[in-house]
């Protein structure tokens, strides 16, 4: 039973009714723009009577402009730090084939040979002290 007028017939007086209360709507909506900008539909009452609304506007416009910039400093920042990690990450690539490089053999041997240190031909030799405290060979 949520239309009652589905299930019951009107009567021409409220078939009238009806269709006098939706044209005067349809006026009504029609002329709601033209009522706004004439002066006579344009009255104090109705602009002290929308500044809440209009306030409302303001604050979401205000709340989007800064989420709008928020944003864009973020894509900034994000994008100086992905430069910032690639660069690090050659330096750090770099630096590192470098100590690979200084760290064989061949390069320490020449880096100590100028302070007199010189490369072992023969196996090291290992010292046992017995209870006697003697050297053994």
């Amino acid at each position: 039973m949520l239309n009652k007028y589905k299930n019951e017939g009107l009567s021409e007086e409220q078939q009238e009714a009806l269709e006098n209360e939706v044209e005067t709507k349809v006026d009504e909506s029609k002329d709601f723009l033209k009522s706004l900008l004439t002066p006579k539909g344009f009255s104090a009452a109705r602009a002290v009577a929308a500044v809440p609304f209009i306030g409302y506007l303001a604050l979401l416009a205000i709340i989007y402009i800064a989420n709008r910039h928020f944003a864009e400093d973020s894509v900034r920042e994000i994008d100086a730090l992905s430069k910032e990690v690639k660069y690090l990450s050659w330096e750090y690539k770099s630096l590192k084939a470098d100590l690979m490089l200084k760290s064989t053999q061949s390069e320490v041997a020449k880096k100590v040979d100028t302070i007199g240190l010189k490369i072992l031909v023969e196996p090291p030799k290992k010292i046992v002290l017995g209870q006697d405290n003697t050297v053994d060979k």
